[in-house]
């Protein structure tokens, strides 16, 4: 299912990319798919196998309309193809390369109090200088982190939490 949904992502994002359209797909793909997890019935009705392809066609037209021609294309031919469950792996890859194009670098730092918004910033920055890339921050709070950071740029984490040295220590003195 995760390849199926890689290249109709791949797919539509090329086709938007051409069409100029990539930041209206990619909002409309998000409201469908948000729209299918925040209704069950919704979801049922098009991921079911109960209902025609045409009866899913009407509904569609009816739920998406006024919708960018290229979404409602894709979305036609998930129906049509009987692949409409990929949906949400496709959002989720479509985005994955909506934000490889515009030079997104996702940051979460993750600390036991909240920081200072000028500390998470300038952060942030140093991140987008020494990679050239536009960061994408999120700050959380952890309790558990008990003191210092932890880091998640892209795919790559950077642990400097005191809980992390504790269990560190704990492996060193569990094997001497």
């Amino acid at each position: 299912m995760e390849e199926i949904a890689r290249v109709y992502a791949k797919s539509l994002f090329e086709v938007a990319k051409e069409k100029g359209s990539l930041d209206v797909v990619r909002e409309q793909l998000g409201q469908f798919s948000e729209a299918l997890s925040g209704n069950p019935e919704l979801s049922t009705f098009f991921f079911s196998p109960y209902f025609s392809t045409t009866e899913k066609k009407e509904g569609l037209e009816k739920a998406v309309s006024g919708a960018d021609p290229t979404v409602l294309n894709i979305l036609e031919l998930l129906l049509e193809n009987h692949r409409m469950p990929a949906i949400h792996r496709l959002r989720r890859e479509y985005d994955r390369l909506w934000d490889q194009e515009n030079k997104l670098l996702p940051v979460d730092i993750t600390s036991a109090v909240a920081l200072d918004e000028d500390v998470v910033r300038r952060l942030g920055d140093q991140i987008g200088e020494q990679t050239g890339r536009k960061v994408q921050l999120n700050a959380h709070v952890d309790p558990d982190v008990l003191g210092g950071i932890i880091l998640r740029v892209g795919n790559q984490i950077l642990d400097a939490s005191i809980r992390n040295r504790l269990d560190q220590l704990r492996r060193s003195v569990a094997k001497a």
